[in-house]
């Protein structure tokens, strides 16, 4: 007698809560970094590679653990990788000193880099082309977003209320779980799918090709996240992205000749991809200095607790989160593309408005983040599907790591620009001028996401419907 297949609902959310997971890891650590400083006696340039670390494995390693889903099986992928990120959760909660956590937050990286494009294909290989696939993945788009809003929130009252280690510990539970239910509620989902290959070739990762890719997007990682604290013209972050650069032309030779190559470059020039790419770093590079630079104005300038930091700002997470509902419905409307510009527009008013931060206490400009949310959310769900529409079955793995690490080395640079500019104003990040100068930078980078929308509009034979 067969079990009666899970229900589509509970399948997703399973999908959403690891998602969910793996980037509320992003912010819910930068709460606890004064905490873990403190109580380790170290100073702020080593407690800052719990995140340097976790952001080089997880950067560096979504394009491997993308291919490696559409090749060796995505439910596979998707459970070693929860495993992996759970027990690396445990040992950096019980960890006894900075290099021990560190190392732990790398493991965390490699694993948050399984799950992630693992995550994204069982959903676009679960649910059919059509309304069903597009609901599905606005929901996961606006998970990006609120599990970014939501680490503010959830660190601050962890940090609070018990310990920085509690922002590790969290996850255990929460990732042990959602392996364990992955055989009952995905057991039917489709396998992985390649396509045809030489029996020489098939299945197999190009470990080559996967080599050069990694260090291209860990070295740039490190590079640009270390720009400001080591100084751009300092010999490791220089002879980083040089390095960067070289293993990227390195790669891109070799996917030319290689029989099964890590990424097609014809994935490359589909428009669909291309676009979705561009836009999804944008976000990136938005999202991760907005978030950077508020937490520390409300903290520094405004002297807001961290609590009351996240409680700011959470408003942006439920708007983010009110678009992956209604982000279907508009795209039935108005076309996947033309969410994008609506997206694009909303966060560049956003921004705009946010320039004029107040230099005292709490105003209710600060609901703005409101629009903000509502583009970061909106830009997200556009992008997966624009990346993933034109795509076969065996080819969405890697469009899920396209489209992660293109988010994740925009977050570095957003993380490394926008406080550069603040700095470089008189005042400083601790200073009102500086702080709205980055909301400035914020604004012309929405506005660019706002033109790379307009142009794949322009682009699009017929109104894009929902994939």
């Amino acid at each position: 007698m067969h079990a009666d297949p899970p229900r589509p609902g509970f399948r997703l959310a399973l999908i959403l809560v690891a998602s969910f997971m793996v980037v509320l890891d992003f912010t819910i650590v930068n709460i606890a970094l004064p905490s873990i400083e403190r109580d380790f006696g170290v100073d702020t340039a080593v407690v800052q590679w719990v995140v340097t670390g976790y952001a080089i494995a997880f950067g560096g390693l979504l394009i491997l653990g993308g291919r490696a889903a559409d090749l060796l099986g995505r439910r596979r992928v998707f459970v070693v990788g929860l495993i992996v990120f759970s027990l690396a959760s445990l040992t950096g909660g019980l960890a006894t000193g900075p290099v021990s956590l560190v190392a732990a937050r790398v493991v965390q990286g490699a694993g948050a880099a399984l799950v992630a494009p693992a995550a994204l294909s069982l959903i676009t290989t679960s649910f059919p082309a059509g309304p069903r696939r597009t609901r599905a993945i606005g929901l996961y788009g606006s998970m990006a977003s609120v599990g970014f809003v939501s680490g503010q929130v959830l660190g601050g009252v962890l940090v609070e209320w018990t310990s920085w280690r509690s922002v590790f510990l969290v996850n255990v539970p929460v990732g042990l779980a959602a392996a364990l239910l992955v055989p009952r509620l995905l057991r039917d989902v489709p396998v992985a799918t390649v396509p045809a290959v030489p029996a020489a070739g098939r299945g197999r990762l190009d470990f080559g090709g996967a080599l050069l890719i990694t260090a291209s997007v860990a070295l740039a990682v490190f590079g640009i996240s270390q720009g400001n604290a080591l100084g751009w013209t300092s010999r490791p972050v220089v002879a980083a992205l040089v390095l960067a650069a070289i293993a990227g032309a390195c790669f891109t030779a070799a996917e030319a000749r290689h029989p099964q190559p890590l990424i097609k470059p014809s994935l490359l020039l589909r428009p669909g991809l291309r676009d979705g790419a561009t836009l999804a770093f944008l976000l990136g590079v938005w999202n991760g200095g907005e978030l950077l630079v508020l937490s520390l104005y409300f903290q520094q300038a405004l002297h807001f607790s961290p609590l009351e930091t996240g409680l700011v700002i959470a408003p942006q997470g439920l708007a983010g989160f009110s678009m992956g509902l209604l982000g279907p419905r508009l795209a039935g409307k108005f076309g996947v593309r033309g969410v994008l510009v609506l997206a694009g527009a909303a966060a560049t008013v956003g921004f705009a408005v946010l320039t004029r931060l107040p230099a005292t206490g709490y105003s209710p400009l600060l609901t703005v983040v409101i629009l903000v949310g509502f583009g970061g959310a909106g830009t997200a769900f556009g992008s997966i599907v624009l990346a993933s529409r034109e795509l076969a079955d065996g080819d969405q793995g890697l469009a899920g790591g396209v489209i992660n690490t293109s988010r994740q080395v925009g977050a570095a640079v957003g993380a490394a620009l926008l406080p550069a500019v603040a700095e470089s104003v008189a005042g400083g990040i601790t200073g009102i001028t500086g702080d709205r100068d980055a909301m400035l930078t914020a604004t012309v980078v929405a506005l660019a996401a706002t033109a790379v929308a307009v142009q794949a509009a322009r682009h699009g034979n017929a109104p894009a419907r929902p994939a």
